[in-house]
């Protein structure tokens, strides 16, 4: 981001108060004030309280603006209860007219961003008090800091209130999912109630499930085989960068069980010759390192030798096995070796065992509800994605001058 540089350093028209050293054996869990320490700036809450004496000048209340002082430098609008700050963070405030509170908060981030940038790489970044007072003063008049603060509150508002819409929808998704891979739909589609209709459902090995359904195993319902090993290192071009997708571990970790369209690295003819292709709809099952992550190929792909591909065979839901194997993830982690990094093979998954419904209608129904659930949450990311855009287009524009109100739209 471009950042005004007007001369003038803002000096005297902030306050910074600098974090008092609590005495860590008066440290408690329960009872006496919170004590915002650095890790608790970016969560906005706090882990510990403290039980002793303390000077009123340290508390900090909700709208304060507070900067950690190691690591990233992380400027925030403290949202949380009335805390004591604790040291290697600071509460920075405006002391002069000129300077607008609410304002300050969005001008010290990009300059502050700008100076971790250029701070030198030791163990951990430090921030030392004198370098608030050399950022350079708003080039404009309170005026306009009011209108632009405003501006960017507001956005920022919209965002928070996505993100926690998106919150609530995966938390809907993830209890919904549990009840449909637990209880399953009757005729109606409606969920099975196992208290008002016991007799709906059986023992089984894997527990309770619906007498509609059964137990079988994972290479029952798809042929599964392990992709082949493509030559390290991942950048040598014998065999590496054509046109051919190669799906690793992570492609499929950053996926978290949806459709897979992206990947890191590409395939030429030759490197292609050596590794395996899967169809489109494969299922990809991660077998090192995040065991068990998933995704369903949406296009053919050819797959490493750390990632099992189960081709679904009819009639079966693509959609309902891959969850079933999700749902199987900690079953998977229990029983892989506990070494520095768990793996799994063939041998643990291909008798994987699996709930199903008999009838593929209630499987693809399941999948259906799930992947609703799933594009709604999708839709809401959407929207998120574009006012982090105009957020970050807006700051560039206002910090830097570049877009100035109007003669008359100064608020008071």
């Amino acid at each position: 981001m471009s950042i005004s540089t007007k001369e003038v350093p803002l000096g005297n028209a902030i306050s910074i108060l600098s974090g008092f050293p609590f005495a860590s054996e008066d440290f408690t869990d329960r009872i006496g004030k919170p004590l915002i320490r650095i890790r608790d700036l970016i969560r906005g809450r706090t882990e510990t309280n403290f039980g002793g004496d303390f000077d009123p000048a340290f508390l900090v209340r909700r709208g304060d603006v507070l900067v950690g002082m190691d690591g990233d430098f992380n400027v925030v609008r403290w949202d949380g209860p009335e805390a004591l700050l604790n040291q290697r963070v600071c509460k920075v405030t405006s002391s002069s007219s000129d300077l607008d509170g609410r304002f300050l908060y969005w001008w010290l981030q990009p300059h502050l961003e700008r100076i971790h940038r250029r701070t030198p790489q030791t163990t951990v970044k430090h921030l030392s008090v004198g370098e608030f007072f050399r950022i350079p003063r708003p080039a404009f008049p309170v005026e306009e800091q009011r209108v632009f603060a405003s501006v960017l509150d507001a956005v920022d508002e919209a965002i928070a209130k996505t993100e926690a819409v998106i919150a609530k929808l995966r938390q809907v998704r993830a209890g919904l999912l549990h009840d449909l891979l637990t209880r399953g739909l009757d005729e109606n589609g409606h969920l099975r109630d196992p208290i008002a209709h016991p007799e709906q459902f059986k023992d089984s090995p894997l527990g309770r499930i619906p007498k509609a359904w059964k137990v079988t195993t994972l290479e029952e319902l798809a042929d599964v085989d392990r992709g082949k090993f493509a030559h390290r290192p991942r950048n040598e071009p014998r065999f590496y960068g054509g046109h051919h997708p190669f799906v690793q571990t992570g492609d499929i970790t950053a996926a978290k069980g949806e459709v897979l369209n992206d990947f890191t690295q590409t395939l030429n003819d030759d490197g292609a010759a050596i590794s395996r292709e899967f169809p489109t709809g494969t299922i990809a099952i991660t077998i090192a390192a995040n065991i068990a992550d998933t995704a369903i190929l949406g296009r053919s792909m050819f797959l490493t030798d750390s990632v099992v591909g189960a081709v679904v065979r009819n009639p079966h839901c693509v959609r309902f096995v891959e969850l079933g194997i999700r749902r199987a993830k900690d079953r998977l982690k229990a029983g892989a070796p506990q070494t520095a990094q768990m793996n799994i093979n063939l041998q643990d998954l291909r008798p994987l065992k699996i709930s199903v419904p008999i009838e593929f209608e209630e499987q693809h129904q399941i999948g259906a509800i799930y992947d609703t659930h799933t594009l709604a949450i999708r839709k809401e990311e959407a929207i998120l994605g574009k006012l982090e855009v105009v957020k970050s287009g807006l700051m560039t524009d206002l910090l830097t001058g570049r877009v100035r109100v109007p003669k008359g739209m100064e608020t008071p």
